[in-house]
């Protein structure tokens, strides 16, 4: 049961009203996540920067939605983990991958090592190495790409914190 009420153009003020009517005019709908976060116009602007940022990335795609996968399995968000899988499916990652991207691995040496990049970015980053980033550069990431993975892991640590904060779950989503 949502312990936070969902807002809309109509009921939610200020510079929260004029970002759900413009995501409102240009989607059509909102989901639970984006119109509960309206009640924080700091809350729900940070994460529409973040998100829209986070879409310019370099890391592939089918990477960072197995790294949110790791990510929320820790954080224990059912709501992330579910799109997340879901989105990882649409993008063509078997059902291998993504199981073992619950367990925080992969098949792939590479994505196993940016994925654990990104769980010791969400649990230690202090832990993090001079070899580690080395490492990944051998298998090909660039810098920028080993930068993305701190704005993944910060987006998946948003969201999940928002939507367990708001007791929002499958059940209570109808969009996100």
């Amino acid at each position: 049961m949502p312990r936070l009420t969902r807002l809309t153009p109509d009921t939610a003020v200020g510079t929260s009203r004029d970002l759900l009517a413009d995501l409102v005019s240009r989607h059509g709908q909102i989901g639970d996540m984006v119109s509960t976060m309206a009640h924080s116009p700091a809350v729900l602007g940070g994460y529409l920067q973040l998100s829209r940022a986070m879409g310019r990335a370099r890391l592939d795609r089918r990477i960072s939605e197995r790294i949110s996968i790791a990510v929320q399995v820790l954080q224990g968000c059912r709501l992330c983990l579910d799109s997340h899988v879901n989105a990882a499916r649409a993008m063509g990652v078997d059902e291998e991958e993504i199981e073992r991207a619950h367990t925080g691995t992969s098949a792939d040496p590479a994505i196993a090592a940016i994925i654990a990049l990104a769980l010791q970015i969400y649990r230690e980053p202090t832990s993090i190495t001079d070899d580690q980033v080395v490492a990944l550069r051998e298998y090909g990431y660039s810098d920028r790409a080993i930068a993305d993975v701190v704005g993944v892991v910060a987006l998946n640590i948003l969201t999940g914190a928002f939507n367990l904060l708001a007791g929002l779950t499958p059940e209570s989503d109808s969009s996100v």
